[in-house]
Parts: C-alpha cells; sequence; structure tokens
C-alpha cells in the first residue's frame, strides 16, 4: 500500500471509493448531492484545493484523505480496505501535516467512525441535530491535539 498526493487524473477513482463508502457505511444517511455532482466536486473542488492524497493498492486508488487549515475534511475507503490498517496510516499522514491539531465531523448514526477516531486518539467535543450540514443529520465534532494519547 502506497500513499502518495492526489492528482487530477485520480478524481474518477476517488469519487468511486466515496461514493461506494458513503452508501455502505451510512445506508441511512441522505445524500445531498446526485453521484454526478459529487463526482465534479471531487474533480473541481475537493483534489485540487485541498491537501488531498491517496492510498493506493496495485496502482488502484483504496482511499481518499482531505485536509485544509485544521481540518481533516474527508476520510474514506474503499470498504473492502475497512479494517486493515489503510485509514490509520491516512490518519497518521493527517496528523504529520496538521501537527498543530486537527477536527472533524462525522455522522453520529455513524458508530464504525467514532470508535475508529477514537482509538486515533480524537475525542468528541461537540454534538449536534444536524441543522447545520447539507444532510440534516445529527453529527458530533472531534478534536485531536498533539500530545493527547
Amino acid at each position: 500500500m502506497v500513499l502518495r498526493p492526489a492528482t487530477a487524473a485520480d478524481a474518477g477513482a476517488v469519487a468511486d471509493v466515496w461514493l461506494r463508502a458513503f452508501d455502505v457505511a451510512l445506508p441511512t444517511v441522505r445524500r445531498a448531492h446526485p453521484d454526478d455532482d459529487v463526482r465534479r466536486w471531487i474533480r473541481d473542488v475537493l483534489l485540487p484545493r485541498h491537501d488531498a492524497w491517496v492510498a493506493t493498492a496495485d496502482d488502484a486508488v483504496i482511499g481518499v484523505l482531505a485536509l485544509s487549515d485544521g481540518w481533516l475534511d474527508q476520510l474514506y475507503l474503499a470498504p473492502s480496505w475497512w479494517g486493515r490498517g489503510v485509514g490509520a496510516r491516512l490518519v497518521g499522514l493527517a496528523k504529520e501535516r496538521q501537527s498543530a491539531g486537527l477536527q472533524l465531523w462525522t455522522f453520529q448514526v455513524n458508530r464504525a467512525a467514532q470508535r475508529f477516531y477514537e482509538r486515533q486518539g480524537f475525542d468528541a467535543v461537540e454534538r449536534t441535530d444536524g441543522a447545520g450540514n447539507e444532510e440534516g443529520e445529527p453529527d458530533v465534532r472531534y478534536v485531536w491535539r498533539p500530545g493527547d494519547r
């Protein structure tokens, strides 16, 4: 498995991973945008405007990480790669690149993600009713500070 900066050429594969992972991990959450809009957003916004990385295996994209100043904005893995250490490696990279600290949002229904981030040293600091996100889904904000766990 290799971690490398994402390129424009990765947009289609990143979108495939994002869409599949979202649908498998969050079957009860209504996606706010159709597939074509998600693909366009990944190509035109996520990859060019974020510190975006991919995890690859045999040259195939199996995960994506996107960072902005102090934020872990996106972390999605192909479902067949869940539980195999890829996510932990991507979070380790995120901590190296954002060494002053990180925060992120995840949906409250995504208990697996919450357990994962807690194992990575993140603490839940805020819960909402979902009024502030496009999906209208209750969420939780996690924070990691250097020196924590």
